[in-house]
């Protein structure tokens, strides 16, 4: 199993944070743009039960997947998880802290497992793990566009 974690402070209280995450078209906002995904349904809310469906290309393929959220408590955190998609698993915690001095510490950590097993990280791993890194940077960035008062309105340059 792999782990990733990104953190970010975003000079916004934890309840801003987490309604842009509740916010219409959000999802469609936080997938960088380089990134061949497009939402098919998006989830009609964050709690329990709500899905996500997502297609993407892996290679000359299209795939769908679909993410289920299984865990909410609101302005803290939520949690996805993979029903069906380019991983053997994938869970995804979306953690939403107040620092003390109304911010919030934005951290998602992210659980996963490439197909094909010691194969499959040895083929793809450092590829992927940079692929990861590199959409939560945007991601990160957004929200802090998103919610900061301050935040420089130019477009997310990663």
């Amino acid at each position: 199993m792999q782990h990733f974690i990104k953190e970010s402070r975003i000079a916004s209280p934890p309840s801003t944070v987490f309604e842009f995450h509740e916010s219409p078209g959000a999802l469609e906002r936080l997938i960088p743009p380089w990134e061949q995904v497009e939402v098919v349904e998006a989830p009609r809310s964050l709690r329990p039960g709500a899905r996500a469906v997502l297609r993407t290309k892996l290679g000359p393929f299209r795939l769908d997947w679909i993410a289920e959220h299984t865990e909410y408590a609101r302005d803290r955190l939520f949690v996805d998880r993979q029903v069906k998609g380019p991983f053997s698993f994938w869970r995804h915690r979306h953690c939403f802290e107040d620092d003390g001095e109304g911010r919030t510490i934005l951290r998602d950590e992210v659980e996963y497992r490439l197909p094909f097993g010691a194969l499959g990280e040895l083929v793809a791993g450092r590829f992927i793990r940079s692929r990861i890194q590199r959409t939560f940077d945007y991601r990160h960035e957004v929200t802090r566009q998103a919610c900061e008062p301050a935040a420089s309105p130019k477009g997310v340059q990663l």
